[in-house]
């Protein structure tokens, strides 16, 4: 089969390699849609180190169509399915707890399991069995059930900080991710979302998506804006949605007192800020962190956009075949697409 292989960081080909080695009970799906994820990128320019190994296959938000059933009655040869990516181990001390997506022994599909950007890919029997791969409705198109993974992930970011009707959300950062983090917000009932983004045509996109106001900080009063909207309290909850670590401390001085902040964007390792502890402490502000999904949440995802209670198609953007696989994650980077989908016909 051809796909995109992970060489080293910046190394990555588009070439013939062996088709996946089936183990027994394993599953075989012919990817059609796989989205490019920022964690891509940063594993690609080697940003990203932790469980990856070289040569590998990236790409973690797919969905495709069951070519081999591994024996599972459950599923058909033809069955369209998209997968949670995140396979628990169901027996450390986090998934005893119901923390299964901070695993202890989590296996990753997309890097540590071979990925998406192929034309097929392997589901272990594992996963199969853990409920990890699930049917998708008739008339749900490939790249929006792609799409299913990093909505899953919003929604657990936004479950830790708990948005709710009548919360002033800030985001910080509007790719894709912060898109999404308005819609849900939006859809979760926040009375008023502001958005903090530099690029124009991403603040724009903010707007679309439902924002109530969007920000240039880079010649804006941010922490003044935000302030005034808010009856000079802050915002009820903020989330930093790119991976800048000195955002930290912005979210920090723009959240009400009891107010909690999400750092939801990924950041590389070694990577530290500054934190006004004083401002945490006296006006007891909550910041969490927030890391990738369960299966509960992957399957509530799958419903609101199969349902249309929260739109996504507008984000697809950009569409390559696999055999551009660079390019597609080159468009990515730079920012010129909100979403890129690699489709196999």
């Amino acid at each position: 089969m051809k796909a995109g292989l992970l060489k080293a960081p910046n190394h990555l080909d588009y070439e013939s390699v062996n088709d996946p080695a089936l183990a027994p009970g394993d599953l075989l799906i012919r990817v059609r849609a796989a989205t490019v994820c920022g964690t891509d990128i940063r594993i690609f320019r080697g940003k990203k180190t932790v469980g990856v190994r070289y040569p590998s296959i990236l790409g973690h938000e797919f969905s495709g169509e069951i070519v081999d059933n591994g024996g599972h009655g459950q599923f058909s040869c033809g069955d369209a399915v998209a997968v949670c990516p995140a396979i628990p181990c169901g027996h450390c001390a986090h998934c005893k707890r119901g923390y299964e997506n901070i695993c202890m022994n989590q296996t990753a599909i997309g890097y540590e399991i071979d990925g998406a950007f192929a034309e097929f890919i392997r589901i272990p029997a594992k996963a199969v069995l853990s409920g990890n791969v699930f049917k998708l409705p008739q008339g749900l198109g490939w790249e929006k059930a792609s799409l299913i993974e990093p909505l899953a992930c919003v929604l657990n970011g936004q479950q830790r900080i708990d948005i709710g009707i009548g919360d002033r959300v800030v985001i910080l950062g509007c790719g894709p991710i912060g898109l999404l983090h308005v819609k849900l917000a939006r859809l979760s009932g926040a009375a008023r979302v502001i958005v903090s983004e530099p690029s124009s045509s991403r603040r724009a996109a903010a707007l679309e998506a439902g924002a109530d106001m969007v920000v240039d900080p880079t010649c804006e009063d941010l922490k003044a804006i935000v302030k005034r909207e808010t009856d000079g309290l802050g915002a009820d909850k903020v989330i930093v949605a790119i991976g800048v670590p000195r955002l930290a401390n912005d979210a920090i001085s723009l959240v009400r007192h009891r107010g909690a902040v999400s750092l939801f964007a990924g950041f590389s390792a070694g990577e530290q800020a500054m934190l006004d502890v004083n401002a945490i402490h006296y006006n007891e502000i909550v910041v969490t962190g927030s890391f990738g999904l369960d299966r509960l949440q992957f399957e509530m995802a799958l419903g609101m956009i199969a349902s249309g209670r929260l739109e996504v198609e507008s984000m697809l953007t950009h569409r390559f075949e696999l055999s551009d696989i660079l390019a597609a994650l080159e468009t990515a980077e730079r920012g010129d697409a909100i979403k890129v989908a690699i489709v196999n016909a």
